[in-house]
């Protein structure tokens, strides 16, 4: 693990409950998790942690998740019976997508999540907006400041383009060719895909660096590289992914949209609205930067749903 001491035990218990943390702030700002979701997840990490053999070297073996699984499988600890089966999946979900969280990060050298399995329950399906509740949230930011400005722009290139919104936060000013209405993204696994922008989203860029962008920079000059991060807070440092969720969160309070919304929405909307509009699968795969069209296929069954909604309120003998 990235940081460890010499003899690779010392501080591994306060290692792993720095990264719990890390963990549960990304699926609340990435994901847009419930509250309920999160306390849940809280609840079966810090079981893990609290294990021997998690102490012992939970950034090291495999062999440390599989056995703290298998033993939750069984009577013990106090337990007269084994976890009911979708219990025990609830928490292998959580600490997979916890490593999985960590090797990504960087905090382990190994990706064990990708080496021990859990029985697949059926995905659910994504909430998504309609194109009218889309504008709605858009339509909540406008241009009475520098950061309002800011922010208009940052949820128009969301919907435009689908970026993860670590993605869009992640981008340095190289990255946009706003000529071409083409932005630059590495994404999960350092994939680089090239990512086109529609015209509304180019505009507000543009607006935003030229004239919202200097100001919230202020006059101290950097030795920014890459031209410097896109989107900046107000102390002129690059937005962090958690202010951005609260911005959304309160765009879409204020639009009138009473369902949970993160940034992820807008991610899901932009697919599902490809999707109903004819694009190829495969297309809006490359869009997401999916390693693999299984993931991209959960839309198709959510464009189905929607189009099965519409039927069945549209036509009179349905």
């Amino acid at each position: 693990m990235a940081g460890s001491t010499a003899d690779g035990s010392a501080g591994r218990p306060q290692r792993l409950a720095a990264a719990i943390e890390d963990f549960l702030m990304h699926l609340r700002v990435e994901r847009g998790l419930a509250d309920a979701t999160l306390a849940a997840y809280r609840t079966d990490l810090l079981d893990f942690a609290a294990s021997r053999g998690a102490a012992a070297g939970w950034d090291a073996s495999v062999e440390t998740p599989v056995h703290y699984l298998a033993m939750l499988g069984s009577p013990g600890r106090g337990r007269r019976v084994a976890l009911r089966a979708s219990t025990l999946r609830r928490r292998a979900a959580s600490i997979r997508g916890f490593y999985r969280f960590c090797y990504a990060e960087g905090l382990i050298d190994t990706d064990l999540a990708g080496r021990f399995d859990i029985p697949r329950q059926s995905r659910l399906l994504p909430e998504v907006l309609t194109v009218e509740e889309v504008e709605r949230l858009l339509a909540e930011k406008g241009d009475a400041s520098a950061t309002d400005i800011r922010d208009r722009a940052l949820l128009e290139l969301l919907y435009a383009s689908g970026l993860r919104i670590s993605e869009a936060v992640g981008l340095d000013l190289d990255d946009l060719d706003l000529d071409e209405a083409l932005v630059r993204v590495v994404g999960k696994g350092d994939r680089e895909r090239q990512v086109p922008v529609g015209e509304v989203a180019v505009a507000w860029l543009r607006r935003y660096t030229a004239d919202a962008r200097p100001g919230l920079l202020g006059p101290a000059a950097r030795d920014w590289h890459h031209g410097g991060p896109v989107f900046v807070s107000v102390r002129g440092e690059r937005l962090d992914r958690r202010r951005a969720w609260e911005m959304l969160v309160a765009a879409a309070r204020s639009a009138g949209l009473k369902r949970g919304i993160s940034p992820h929405t807008l991610r899901h909307s932009f697919a599902t609205h490809l999707l109903e509009g004819g694009a190829d699968l495969r297309i809006v795969q490359e869009l997401l930067g999916h390693a693999s069209i299984n993931t991209t296929q959960l839309y198709t069954h959510l464009t189905g749903e929607r189009i099965k909604d519409v039927y069945a309120r549209a036509h009179p003998r349905a």
